[in-house]
């Protein structure tokens, strides 16, 4: 088994991994036959159940010893593997290098924990590089000595540019030719707003879940006094005096802004999850996502 860098898991974090698979609240019709059992009934060669023959049934699939018997036809019913595609959608805009660890190695070790899973049970796993647009990204591929492949380019991904949520979603919606389990991984920080991207989406029938990552300090600020801010996608600057009040209407805003995000995911059904860049992958992946992303 190909075995990613040490900088990103432990042996003991892989072992685990293995034993997990993708799940998907939706029925994805795949390229090639994989390791997945579909609710779908198809013609494989694990039979499943049997139903009444209807016109235009196969006749191949008849149960001629049942009609023997009863007088009645009866066809048989197999179940039906097939692969799921996994689209890993990681914001790399500039403001995804703040925090220590930054959110984007964060965001590239969950990317990376959640392929791997992909590609040891023999799932086709893409990556997309979210800034003002789709720049860059790994097609789908499967197979599990695709592994390190996945790490190394994950690895190599920096932060730079602006944000563009909606039209980079939009268009990796757009160009996908296979639909599937989306994870969206950013910090949302994009004054247009995510929902227009995150409904392009929905509306080509992907799966979404999204991981919200943001920065320790971005939840819980320490700061006072007299301040220069700088941001770092625009350039803009802006002066302000932090006090207690200040600090308030800050986590006021910040707790407002929360609930809007999950109150969207939740009309939308769509799968929510956050966490700070320093809280610790493994855990995260194993437990928070457990039942829902991985199973």
């Amino acid at each position: 088994m190909p075995a990613p860098r040490p900088a990103f898991f432990t042996s003991e974090f892989l072992a685990q991994l293995e034993r997990l698979s993708l799940l998907s609240r939706r029925i994805f019709r795949g390229r090639v036959k994989g390791e997945r059992r579909s609710l779908r009934r198809g013609h494989s060669v694990e039979f499943c159940d049997y139903r009444a023959y209807g016109v235009g049934d196969d006749l191949r699939y008849v149960d001629w010893n049942i009609y023997g018997r009863l007088d009645r036809l009866h066809v048989k019913l197999f179940v039906d593997e097939e692969d799921l595609c996994l689209h890993l959608i990681v914001d790399a805009s500039a403001s995804m290098s703040f925090g220590t660890p930054s959110k984007l190695q964060c965001a590239a070790r969950i990317a990376a924990a959640l392929g791997f899973v992909g590609l040891v049970n023999l799932e086709r796993v893409g990556v997309g590089v979210l800034r003002e647009r789709i720049a860059e990204g790994w097609p789908p591929t499967r197979g599990r000595n695709q592994v390190t492949g996945l790490v190394d380019f994950l690895a190599a991904v920096r932060p730079a540019g602006g944000t563009s949520l909606n039209e980079a979603l939009a268009n990796y919606a757009a160009r996908s030719r296979q639909t599937g389990l989306a994870v969206v991984i950013s910090d949302l920080l994009d004054p247009a707003g995510y929902e227009a991207g995150v409904r392009a989406l929905l509306e080509r029938r992907f799966d979404v879940h999204l991981v919200h990552v943001l920065a320790l300090e971005e939840m819980n600020p320490e700061l006072a006094g007299d301040l220069r801010l700088i941001d770092s996608e625009t350039g803009e600057m802006r002066e302000l005096s932090m006090d207690g009040d200040a600090v308030r209407a800050y986590r006021e805003r910040l707790r407002q802004y929360l609930d809007r995000v999950e109150t969207f995911c939740r009309t939308k059904e769509i799968g929510y999850h956050r966490m700070t860049s320093d809280s610790p992958v493994e855990p995260f992946v194993l437990a928070q996502l457990r039942g829902r992303v991985v199973a």
